[in-house]
């Protein structure tokens, strides 16, 4: 019976990571469960899996919760604040952390875990982007585990070499290539001169993935994407020139890997988390996940592009920000942060997402990212310059 903390368990990732786990209550055992601040679907949470501990975020929350877990008499302790999820992740009860939380909010907690030496599932890519090598460094030190959550990542996982300990495979001998897939997400046939136009919900329609809204934008974007490749260049110890983006709209081959032989290895499957996830928690056994197997007859056919840089020019400022190197990356987060933040507020058009954080790459200036503090001072002066850069739209009505 292994003990699992889920940090961020009420959004799409966290629900997705219990449904696996109710499916195998002989061996997993609910630790503690943490999110921002939905504390109803965090007491339901908590009425299914008694954990020991709930986190909130939010303290108003935590206290409504509180009352709710005290009238049902539940056995689960409420605590609130970003130092009790960083303490839930390094509870001497937890063997598997989910990292879930989305944003740079979730920075902290799982560098707790790495620190604890725990078997860290991270979906919450912001950890390596904004502190790669902090991140990566604190997991060999302390011979913790860390198996990469994010469909693209367990896939490239998947197709490379016999993993060494730590869960990643690390020796890139042989390798030509790896192949990031992208969806393309909903506007990837969408007039580039009609995308000024698009709604936070129009967004936030993905055409294959149930996501978050924040994560759904990203997609749109294909910031997410950019994301994503930085995350490979830290997890598998890769150049970014060695990793190509290839949109495969219908979201069945999640990666690939190619070889010095010619080989190509593809990693399918249903656009289910499920998938990842399962394959994540019983590493480096495979359990069951819930999810359908795939029928090829029904897929009929598998389509590839390459990506429109007019169309998504996030991914070209991602690709900058990896190579300029030190928090050049935290920068980039951040400030997409905010505009994308702003876009679902309805303060910017979808356009002006890769504008903002353009400009706010220009403004903020990059340091080495040797130190926890210097990733942070990065990440809040994105941040403040990103949301002058909103301002200036909202007098201008545009950003030059």
């Amino acid at each position: 019976m292994k003990g699992v903390t889920v940090l961020g368990s009420t959004g799409s990732i966290g629900t997705s990571t219990l449904d696996v786990i109710g499916r195998h209550p002989d061996r997993y055992k609910v630790v503690a469960l943490a999110a921002q601040s939905s504390w109803a679907k965090l007491f339901e949470q908590c009425c299914q899996f008694l954990p020991d501990y709930a986190v909130l975020e939010d303290m108003g929350a935590a206290e409504q919760l509180e009352r709710k877990i005290k009238q049902q008499s539940l056995p689960t302790k409420v605590l609130f604040g970003c130092d009790a999820m960083a303490d839930i992740a390094r509870l001497e009860s937890v063997d598997i952390v989910m990292a879930a939380i989305t944003g740079a909010a979730g920075l902290l907690p799982t560098l707790a875990a790495a620190k604890a030496g725990k078997c860290l599932l991270l979906a919450n890519k912001e950890s390596l982007v904004m502190s790669g090598r902090l991140l990566m460094d604190a997991v060999r030190e302390n011979n913790a585990t860390l198996l990469p959550i994010d469909s693209e990542h367990n896939a490239i996982f998947q197709c490379l070499p016999v993993q060494e300990s730590g869960g990643l495979a690390r020796n890139t001998d042989g390798i030509h290539k790896i192949l990031l897939t992208a969806s393309g997400g909903p506007f990837l046939n969408e007039d580039v001169d009609k995308l000024d136009a698009v709604t936070p919900d129009q967004a936030c329609a993905h055409p294959n993935w149930s996501m978050g809204r924040k994560i759904s934008v990203d997609s749109a974007t294909m910031m997410n994407k950019g994301l994503e490749l930085i995350e490979a260049c830290w997890l598998f110890d890769i150049d970014v020139d060695d990793v190509d983006i290839v949109i495969h709209p219908q979201s069945i081959i999640h990666s690939m890997v190619s070889y010095a032989d010619g080989s190509v290895l593809a990693q399918l499957g249903q656009p289910d988390m499920r998938t990842p996830i399962a394959h994540a928690l019983g590493w480096p056994e495979r359990i069951y996940s819930g999810v359908k197997p795939l029928n090829l007859f029904d897929v009929a056919k598998l389509t590839f592009e390459k990506p429109d840089p007019n169309r998504f020019p996030c991914l070209q400022l991602a690709y900058n920000a990896a190579k300029a190197g030190g928090t050049a990356a935290a920068i980039l987060n951040a400030a997409n942060e905010i505009a994308v933040e702003q876009f679902l507020l309805g303060n910017v058009p979808f356009t002006a997402i890769a504008k903002i954080v353009e400009k706010t790459m220009e403004d903020v200036d990059i340091a080495e990212a040797s130190s926890l503090d210097a990733v942070l001072t990065a990440d809040k002066c994105a941040r403040s310059a990103a949301h002058l850069w909103v301002d200036e739209f909202s007098q201008n009505k545009e950003i030059v």
